[in-house]
């Protein structure tokens, strides 16, 4: 509402009647297209970046320093869950620039696309009072139909509809109305849609729009009353639907097509378990084309062959990939991982360090385990040091930093801020740097929005968050070792090479699904969480 960059953005969304209110209550925003922006007020904030890189808000750059943001340039539409929460985010291009006109946040421990429906929250009660989901394609289009009165809309989240999702659907409301677009993508959508939800046994409908119309279009320009009748004149339950589809396109007198469209239909009609159901559809189907029960049944018994045929490949298939996966699994825990492996890997990895360069800034998750050292003493650095080694640092004189302080450890003497900021150069500087770079955060939060960042309220999540980036940046430069060595290697050793940089890929991949929680155990002493301030977004002319 405030950047001038985002002129274009409110301009997208004036042209479709979005007002102030309906912009705040849907979320809706821009990204802007500096590619950082978010990245750099996110951690002038406070916020650890590995949640954000965890959040698919940010990625590493390309160059192997600093990060940018996934969205750029971009409007943004907040995903919700079904109780209201945003779990993820899509981003609209806009005007004639290149590029995906929808890209979508990855997938996220909180954020599994085939199991969110966009507008379930806002449509979940008019679901269960009309019993009866409207589905369609776009996120305009479920807030242009919410906002003219028709709140049961939802729409499939940027993703072909699934089992899960129409399980979600199942829970408010037993029949489905689904509109799609009438080109060729959106028909084999609509085909796909359509089986899917009778497996799941749904009562389904369909709904054609006039040629050139989409929902957001349609009700922009007609409104409520002529949609709602549009629906009650033109919708039809799939046999018909698929039937007088074929008959439109003058297909319907060709032998050939006339077998096709009704084989469609019993295809459809297979996917519904209950039996009651299927018959009673066969007997429908006779009725709209002539053609005897008999032979209908017949046909169909085939296509439920086929169908179950299908169905136990598949589970054959899931259980062969199962197998091989734990197969795969129990061959890399039998491997030997002796502290002696350890160190002669830490050892080869010593060997080149002079070669690299020196990073151009201190790593923030490198200064914030020595931070955290400084400020919590034994407890923490015996935490910090089980989790990690030196080796894994990557600047000069923050390894020496980790150094010192886990040797100060083993001898049992004092560790904190004030020790090191009278120890001889460089200590005093780093130590200056590294602990008043918290202040500076929080005094900056402050100032902008009078809250108080307190990053240690789970401290020793904030150690196993710098831990994990640690130890991921650590085995992505292994990985860049390797591949500068390739280039000087004979067959003989690119091979092993080969097969050395594909267990740091397999272990960094581990690495990043794992969650924090599974990969560092909390010691027994651990804090519990201090209870924090609930945070509510206000528009610039509410704040105070």
């Amino acid at each position: 509402m405030e950047l001038d960059e985002a002129e274009k953005a409110r301009n997208y969304l004036k042209e479709r009647g979005y007002n102030r209110s309906v912009i705040k209550k849907y979320g809706l925003g821009y990204s802007p297209a500096a590619g950082d922006k978010l990245f750099k007020t996110a951690t002038d904030s406070g916020i650890n970046q590995e949640y954000l890189i965890e959040a698919g808000l940010i990625k590493p750059s390309t160059r192997g320093i600093g990060y940018y943001d996934s969205f750029r340039g971009r409007l943004m539409f907040p995903i919700f869950n079904t109780s209201g929460k945003v779990i993820a985010f899509a981003g609209r291009i806009l005007g004639r620039k290149k590029g995906a006109k929808y890209i979508n946040s990855p997938q996220t421990k909180v954020y599994d696309k085939s199991e969110v429906l966009y507008g379930i929250n806002f449509a979940k009660n008019e679901i269960r009072k009309n019993d009866e989901a409207i589905l369609v394609e776009g996120y305009t289009d479920v807030i242009s139909l919410h906002e003219n009165g028709i709140k049961n809309v939802i729409a499939s989240s940027g993703t072909s509809l699934t089992p899960q999702q129409l399980k979600i659907m199942g829970r408010y409301g037993e029949s489905l109305t689904m509109i799609y677009d009438s080109d060729s993508a959106g028909r084999r959508a609509m085909k796909r849609g359509i089986n899917l939800a009778l497996e799941e046994g749904l009562d389904v409908k369909l709904l054609e729009l006039p040629e050139g119309e989409d929902p957001d279009s349609f009700v922009s320009q007609f409104g409520k009353d002529s949609f709602l009748e549009l629906k009650r004149e033109a919708e039809e339950d799939f046999v018909r639907y698929i039937i007088h589809k074929a008959q439109k396109d003058g297909s319907w007198e060709e032998p050939s097509f006339k077998k096709k469209a009704i084989a469609e239909a019993l295809e459809s009609i297979a996917h519904i378990r209950d039996g009651v159901s299927r018959e009673t559809y066969v007997q429908h189907l006779n009725k709209l084309t002539k053609v005897g029960d008999r032979a209908l049944f017949e046909e169909l018994g085939k296509k439920m062959q086929d169908l179950e045929e299908q169905k136990t490949k598949a589970k054959r298939r899931l259980k062969i990939k199962s197998r091989r996966a734990a197969e795969s699994r129990n061959e890399k825990n039998s491997k030997p991982n002796s502290e002696k492996d350890e160190l002669q890997e830490q050892q080869a990895v010593h060997s080149v360090q002079k070669e690299r360069p020196e990073p151009a800034k201190k790593p923030s998750y490198e200064k914030e385990l020595i931070r955290l050292m400084l400020r919590y003493g034994d407890e923490m650095i015996d935490f910090i040091g089980s989790n990690c080694s030196e080796i894994q640092f990557e600047h000069r004189k923050l390894r020496a930093f980790y150094r010192d302080i886990i040797e100060r450890f083993k001898q049992e003497k004092k560790v904190s801020a004030e020790i090191y900021a009278q120890k001889e150069h460089p200590y005093p500087q780093l130590t200056g740097e590294i602990v008043m770079e918290q202040y500076g955060v929080s005094d900056r939060n402050k100032e902008k929005t009078g809250m108080e960042i307190n990053p240690d309220e789970r401290r020793f999540t904030t150690a196993k968050g710098a831990l994990k980036a640690l130890k991921l940046h650590f085995l992505e430069r292994q990985h860049k070792r390797m591949q500068q060595k390739l280039k000087q290697q004979k067959d003989e050793e690119r091979a092993a090479t080969i097969k050395k940089m594909g267990e740091i890929i397999k272990h960094r991949t581990k690495l990043e699904k794992t969650p924090l929680e599974e990969l560092f155990h909390d010691p027994k002493a651990a804090s519990s969480p201090i209870k924090k301030k609930v945070f509510e977004y206000k528009m610039k002319d509410e704040r105070e």
